[in-house]
């Protein structure tokens, strides 16, 4: 009661191994006492030492182990939530977890206790640090402080953001999530995602054949979103299936993902594996360099577009941009900028596409409206967010003159009802539509919260299976060294004789991904130079300011030491945004013309070219963590050596 939150730490799970049940809550209708799946099969908990329904009871136990028979007759062991958390903990001692991190025992004592210290008031975030071979857990783990501390939806505690005002959905002016003839998506992701391997054609094949369907050929992630490291790499080596194209937005995953250049440049030159690859771009990176067809497109400045916020703003919002730039590539035959929009409305209209077109967006009324140009969606979407919850003001001459819309304003006339045109003005005067910080708190309680349960126990993860060796993955945070995707350890594999350091990414203050082509933000800082602790310095014969080889299992670079004591002994730091290989640092020639040489365009290293493949793996793929796929950049196994 009084409370802003819940979670399941009292809830019993059934903890025998061998049982079908494994893994999953004890719910009355093990019990017998509901239908499995109605509204009245609840989690079951210890309450004044007897077995209640979780929404029956006030107060139950937090630590309590039982064995009970079921309604089928068998006897299973049942723990909470909050036991198994605890069990988990002490799999290992507090020296064993100190060796593990390089964090002095009586350091993460004294932290522990500070963070106690300030009850709700204090809370813990990650965010890169966790792209790690043991990332998934890591981060479970450092969340579930948060729950320990009942922090979240409290002042001073830990938030999941305000949100925002979605404006592409099904909204109160139009309809962009519906329209005449919609097709949805059919069959199984790329990437192996969202999708049990075991309802798969290859797990049936395996098992009516009387073979163990485990390890599958390649992972398979029924808990992770669809994920652009397994997408390509899957689709060049035909597993789950081939493709024949590939249309690239803005896409650079040779750039980003670490080792994949060196997993599917080949392949992607290999018309055998990939008949088309349209890229859509306004640079010739890394990846697109290799694409077919490059469609020129729109850069910041002269797009269209709306974006939220990340989960640290409290507040609701959607900031709306306009082209307020005139784009330099050419126009189509209708006069609209040759982009990604267009492109696409181009083509769904000469393929005869539902959805495009002078009759393809419902507005509430259910009329259908056209879209033909980039501002016929746009725009829309901006109306949705203007008439949102309490509709946006209108818009006055001062608006428009401050806010420099005057040359939106005839777009506003061609595309939008009458009464639409000066409220969606108003948001775009304002670049876009913001909750006041006054509404944030409701008293000691975020306005915005959080309201399903937190798990401390999360059964979806507990009853999924790894499918390189079918063993259920843990449902509560627990602690493992990095791994490969067969679960060895990446030191068994990589030993720390050969590759003594672990490379690090960070992400830079000055640089992202494509910005090494302002000129103003290179003037700041032209290069990245490689953090390196003193002792490691000493005990390669590297000085600050030498040039250095860094060596691993995937690739090299040369790079310039930066000696001091910023990073750990035995890491490396390497800075984001740097080390491009195109993005205007390689010449090209195009249409008989050669492009200027830039040499400090590439200047410094990217970390992903010392990235690997994952030598475990029969379907090649480069190094992801296990349960989510996401890239593995930091803990590199690498060397060093004074060039």
């Amino acid at each position: 009661a009084g409370e802003t939150t819940h979670s399941n730490a009292t809830h019993l799970v059934i903890d025998t191994f061998e049982h079908p049940r494994r893994g999953y809550f004890l719910r009355a209708s093990d019990l017998g006492l509901a239908e499995a799946g109605s509204d009245a099969d609840m989690p079951v908990v210890v309450s004044d030492g007897e077995f209640a329904l979780s929404e029956d009871v006030m107060a139950a136990e937090l630590f309590a182990e039982r064995a009970v028979e079921l309604a089928d007759g068998s006897t299973v062991t049942v723990k909470t939530s909050l036991t198994l958390l605890r069990e988990s903990a002490h799999e290992y001692d507090m020296d064993t977890y100190a060796e593990h991190c390089g964090i002095p025992k009586a350091t993460i004592i004294d932290l522990a206790k500070k963070y106690a210290s300030h009850g709700r008031k204090a809370a813990v975030n990650c965010h890169g640090g966790m792209m790690s071979g043991n990332g998934f857990y890591a981060a479970f783990g450092v969340q579930m402080l948060n729950l320990l501390a009942a922090n979240y939806n409290m002042k001073g505690g830990s938030a999941v953001g305000g949100g925002t005002y979605k404006g592409t959905g099904e909204g109160p002016r139009y309809d962009l999530a519906n329209f005449p003839g919609k097709r949805g998506p059919q069959g199984v992701f790329l990437s192996r995602s969202r999708f049990p391997y075991e309802k798969s054609s290859e797990y049936q094949r395996k098992v009516a054949a009387g073979e163990n369907p485990y390890p599958a050929k390649a992972p398979w992630r029924s808990l992770a979103p669809p994920t652009l490291t397994e997408h390509l790499p899957s689709a060049l080596d035909g597993y789950p299936y081939p493709i024949k194209a590939v249309i690239g937005c803005m896409a650079n995953p040779i750039y980003g993902q670490a080792g994949l250049k060196g997993v599917v440049v080949d392949k992607l030159k290999d018309p055998k594996r990939l008949g088309l690859f349209v890229a859509i771009d306004g640079f010739i990176n890394e990846t697109n360099r290799y694409a077919d067809y490059i469609v020129p497109d729109s850069v910041m400045y002269e797009v269209w577009g709306f974006a939220g916020s990340w989960k640290g703003t409290l507040g609701k919002l959607t900031t709306a941009c306009w082209p307020v730039v005139e784009p330099r590539q050419q126009k189509t035959a209708e006069g609209e900028p040759v982009s990604m929009d267009s492109f696409f409305i181009a083509v769904a209209k000469r393929l005869g596409l539902p959805g495009f077109g002078d009759n393809a967006i419902p507005d509430a009324n259910g009329h259908l409206h056209p879209l033909n140009r980039a501002e016929d969606y746009y725009l829309r979407a901006a109306a949705n967010i203007a008439f949102q919850e309490a509709p946006l003001p209108e818009a006055n001459e001062n608006d428009v003159a401050h806010s420099g819309i005057a040359p939106l304003l005839p777009k506003l006339e061609r595309t939008l009802k009458a009464d639409e045109r000066s409220r969606v003005a108003y948001l775009y005067a304002r670049g876009g539509r913001f909750e006041d910080a006054s509404e944030h708190f409701v008293g000691q309680h975020l306005k915005r919260q959080w309201k399903e349960t937190l798990c401390v126990y999360n059964e979806a993860v507990g009853t999924s299976i790894d499918t390189t060796n079918g063993l259920p993955n843990r449902g509560v945070p627990c602690h493992s060294l990095p791994q490969m995707a067969n679960k060895q350890p990446m030191r068994e594999i990589f030993s720390e004789q050969e590759w003594p350091l672990l490379a690090f990414s960070f992400k830079s203050n000055l640089m992202n991904s494509y910005a090494i082509g302002n000129e103003r933000l290179r003037m700041i800082k032209p290069y990245n130079p490689v953090q390196m602790h003193r002792q490691d310095a000493e005990r390669f014969g590297i000085q600050h300011g030498d040039t250095i080889r860094i060596e691993s299992p995937g690739g090299s670079v040369v790079g310039l030491a930066l000696v001091s004591e910023s990073v750990v002994p035995g890491a490396l730091g390497i800075e984001h945004g740097y080390g491009h290989k195109d993005l205007g640092a390689t010449p090209h020639i195009i249409d008989g013309e050669p492009q200027p040489d830039m040499p400090w365009m590439r200047a410094g290293i990217n970390i992903n070219d010392l990235g690997f493949k994952d030598p475990t793996r029969a379907v090649d793929g480069t190094w992801l963590e296990p349960i989510s796929g996401a890239s593995v950049r930091q803990g590199l196994p690498v060397k060093v050596s004074r060039v």
